[in-house]
This record gives structure tokens, C-alpha cells and sequence, in this order.
């Protein structure tokens, strides 16, 4: 009513918590909410596709494949992510590796090294349009650099 969409929410409490000084090698598959502040090397998936949340803490790492609905990254992933439905990177956020997407929100500070790959319709997983994204430099004097530009500048110096 009154022209507000019904947003998806997110699963709003953790079920799982792995602690700070905690350290785990393999897989991880999950239902609800799980919630990371220590160091995950293998993959991390949700079986409750529509409601699952991960939480990683800016003190929390996961080295593998990331797979669950919506995910909130304050800490660093090395591997893919694949959030059909709501995908939050923090200030501290550092991802190397692709992220797919449904719905994206990035603040300042956070940095991705990969591609970013928007889900056409949010919560399926088939269809998807690789959108390319080109960053440019705050400094005042650096343009982004394309190969028109170098050809521009070649031609202007002569």
C-alpha cells in the first residue's frame, strides 16, 4: 500500500555463531542464520534457499565458494560468491573472486577483485547479464584509462 514494495527480509537472528578464535577446515552447509567471526577454508552453502543469511564479522575470513540467499561481508572471501537474493559489502569488506548478485549494496571502503555478475531476476540462479563495471580514480589529475583515451593522447602530442 501506498507504493511500498515488499522487500525480502532477512533471516534476523543467527542460528550458528563460529567464535573468533575458532578455525575450521571444510565444507558448511547451514540453515537460518550463521554468523562468522573466525576463519572458514572450504565451501559455505545454505540448504533453506529463501530465508538463509550469512554474516561475516571484520574479523572473519572464508577461502572457498560462498552459496546462500543473502549475505552481509565485513571480513575477506577468497573464492566466489553466489547471493541470489541481497548482497551487503561493508566498509571492510575484501572479496577476490566473482560475485553474483541479486540485489547489491557496497559502502565506501569495500573492495572487490573480480567480476560482478548481476542476477536478472532475484532468487533464481539460471538466468544471469554480466555487467561490466569500470572504476575510475578519485585523484584529481588520472582519467580511465581505454584505449581511446591512449589514442587520443598519442594523436594530441604529435
Amino acid at each position: 500500500m501506498f507504493g511500498r514494495k515488499n522487500k525480502r527480509k532477512l533471516h534476523n537472528h543467527i542460528d550458528t555463531l563460529i567464535g573468533v578464535n575458532t578455525g575450521i577446515t571444510g565444507d558448511i552447509t547451514f540453515s537460518g542464520g550463521l554468523r562468522v567471526d573466525g576463519h572458514i577454508i572450504g565451501n559455505v552453502s545454505a540448504n533453506d534457499d529463501d530465508h538463509s543469511t550469512l554474516v561475516l564479522s571484520n574479523e572473519g575470513s572464508i577461502t572457498g565458494k560462498i552459496s546462500v540467499t543473502n549475505i552481509v561481508i565485513n571480513g575477506t572471501v577468497s573464492g566466489p560468491i553466489y547471493a541470489s537474493g541481497y548482497l551487503e559489502l561493508q566498509t571492510k569488506a575484501k572479496v577476490y573472486g566473482d560475485i553474483h548478485y541479486g540485489s547489491l549494496e557496497i559502502q565506501l571502503g569495500a573492495s572487490v577483485e573480480g567480476k560482478m555478475i548481476h542476477y536478472d531476476a532475484p532468487g533464481t540462479k539460471q538466468k544471469q547479464t554480466e555487467k561490466m563495471v569500470t572504476l575510475i580514480s578519485a585523484a584529481p589529475n588520472q582519467q580511465p584509462m581505454t584505449s581511446e583515451s591512449e589514442e587520443y593522447t598519442s594523436t594530441k602530442m604529435r
